[in-house]
């Protein structure tokens, strides 16, 4: 039965998740919200008769160590026999620039190596397409063999024997071998030769590339380590950043809350870009505010969703497949994302402040100009139109609507921001028309969302109810850090929503009953609003102990449970990996202070 204690390999094409044997248990093709070929992650299959899956088995198997190689995203597997043999599996995706491109093939590269002993291994290669439902056909020649579906075709080169492959006959490994599965297309030379080249040239690659990023003095390695992750939840074809690579995999056990988490959030585009601007990834940041300006661009004078499809696409219909059991069983597993057609007035607030980025930054080669600032007036006006209408809200209630603080708080950010573009643009009289919605927004919210009984903000207007993105008002600057209204509810909050370490998105009952986990970004914010009000003790023990629930390859899910510290919910989730790269860059000590 397999956790989320996963190693995530890929190049920005595709991913591939192996758990702590190297098996590759989850990976969809030809892209990030394509058929998981590599499904066992999301089977509870007793029967024997497992499918979806890509295992290199050692036979007599006893002990496992696993890592990266520093700084990039190739993954060591060595696996230990109980007769004193090993074997060393490395894998990754190519990617490297080629030809004056970035080359990422669908393509998955497979090295095994004997360390140690005489090592018996059995390769298991069983990939299922349509979710699971159906098997491939196979044909083969002297090198390859070739996994026919109805869509695709998957083609394995090695320079191992076809038979064992295929009648998964165990052999022994006397020398290195190599398995490259990819399109259906014949390879230029030798798996070895092709495998030696595309590790060399990818290796460097990542550590180009990470070379080239600001990092804080302290955390480094848990920094560079959710740098790397981010990269890899970006789908470069379209600079769209999903928010996780699974699908239902649940945010507590047996809860039912089972989302597709492969698609990218408008909410998180803010936040996404903070991180990536802090590691100085600009070209990344640049592909992502291009696909969020290509959104607006592409909705007009329309509403605008919370959630699209990483080509841009609008319509994410969700379905439940039969043909998979669920993480440990735990179903149903979802396809689509109904959260797309709901209202989530907070979007246009987070596409205006991710887009501010280009007005300010003068390392873009693409500037805002006063094309796009017409663009996203037009979002400004809808943020003015609905700031007080109710919605699903930040966290996607699917029974019930209100008019959410913290929604109505990114529409007073929308026009904020809109009125601080058009200062740097030079139009006063913009400036000043906006200037007075933020005005007139800012007072209504204070009114509605103050409860003078209670003494706090609360996370809806007229209620009494709280939730974690209250937290998050001083970072959007709608009020100061020292402020008594802040503080107050700052209190509140930690009384209410803190269960040990970690944080409740919200404490009262939704449409599936009270939350059990801890949704992870919210311990974040907690941590930023320790130190925004001075508390960076407190703040610097949270932080160590948030890291400490890291998988051991420095990975987090979407949430953890407060008991047990186990990680639910779908991974690795952006949002998560935002919150280490961005609390760690708040917190740590200067490198003149340091040095």
């Amino acid at each position: 039965m397999h956790d989320l204690n996963l190693a995530i390999i890929g190049n920005c094409q595709i991913a591939a998740m192996l758990d702590g044997k190297g098996q590759i248990c989850w990976s969809c093709w030809p892209r990030f919200d394509g058929d998981p070929v590599f499904c066992s992650l999301m089977r509870n299959d007793s029967t024997g008769s497992e499918s979806g899956l890509f295992d290199i088995e050692l036979l007599g198997c006893e002990s496992t160590e696993q890592h990266y190689r520093p700084n990039t995203a190739i993954v060591n597997t060595i696996l230990h026999d109980e007769h004193g043999g090993a074997v060393r599996i490395t894998d990754f995706a190519p990617r490297f620039r080629l030809y004056n491109r970035m080359y990422r093939p669908t393509m998955i590269v497979r090295r095994i190596e004997p360390l140690a002993g005489s090592p018996q291994v059995r390769i298991r290669l069983r990939p299922s397409f349509d979710y699971g439902a159906r098997s491939p056909e196979l044909t083969h020649g002297s090198h390859h063999i070739r996994y026919v579906g109805d869509d695709q075709v998957l083609r394995l080169t090695t320079d191992l024997a076809i038979t064992a492959i295929i009648e998964e006959v165990p052999f022994l490994l006397e020398e290195p071998a190599t398995l490259i599965l990819g399109p259906d297309e014949p390879l230029d030379e030798a798996p070895a030769t092709a495998s030696r080249t595309f590790y060399e040239e990818t290796c460097n690659y990542w550590r180009d590339w990470v070379r080239g990023l600001s990092v804080p003095f302290e955390w480094q390695e848990a920094v560079l380590r959710a740098a790397i992750i981010l990269k890899l939840c970006t789908f470069e074809d379209t600079g769209a950043v999903v928010a996780a690579l699974t699908t239902s995999i649940p945010e507590a056990p047996d809860s039912g809350r089972n989302w597709d988490y492969r698609y990218c959030w408008l909410r998180d585009s803010y936040f996404v870009v903070h991180a990536l601007n802090r590691l100085g990834a600009t070209k990344t940041m640049e592909a992502y505010l291009r696909y969020t300006v290509n959104i607006v661009a592409q909705a007009g004078e329309n509403t605008f969703q919370p959630v699209y499809g990483i080509s841009g696409a609008s319509r994410i219909i969700e379905r439940q497949v039969s043909s998979l059991s669920g993480y440990r069983g735990m179903g149903p597993v979802h396809v689509g994302n109904e959260a797309y057609k709901q209202r989530q007035n907070d979007v246009y607030g987070a596409v205006v402040l991710a887009a501010t980025q280009m007005f300010f930054d003068t390392r873009l080669a693409k500037q805002g100009d006063r094309a796009l600032f017409e663009r996203l007036e037009q979002l400004g006006e809808r943020a003015v139109a609905v700031f007080d209408r109710p919605d699903a809200g930040i966290w996607e209630y699917r029974g019930r609507e209100r008019v959410h603080t913290y929604s109505s708080v990114m529409c007073w950010a929308a026009c904020d921001r809109l009125a601080r573009i058009a200062a740097r643009l030079g139009i006063a009289k913009r400036e000043r028309a906006w200037r007075k919605h933020a005005d007139a927004i800012r007072k209504e919210i204070l009114h509605h969302s103050w409860n003078p009984k209670s003494q706090r903000l609360v996370a809806s207007f007229g209620g009494n109810s709280l939730d974690a993105s209250l937290l998050l008002l001083p970072e959007l600057r709608f009020l100061p850090a020292d402020d008594e209204r802040f503080r107050h509810t700052m209190a509140a909050v930690e009384s209410e929503l803190r269960r040990g370490k970690f944080l409740l998105r919200y404490g009262d009952a939704d449409d599936f009953g009270m939350p059990e986990t801890a949704f992870t970004i919210c311990t974040f914010w907690y941590i930023d609003a320790l130190a925004a009000v001075g508390r960076h003790a407190e703040a610097r023990e949270l932080f160590e102990e948030m890291l400490a629930c890291r998988t051991s390859l420095g990975l987090l899910s979407e949430d953890i449970h407060p008991d047990t510290h186990e990680l639910w919910g779908n991974f690795p989730q952006t949002y998560s990996m935002v919150g280490i790269i961005n609390t760690a860059m708040r917190l740590s000590k200067s490198w003149e202070e340091a040095l």
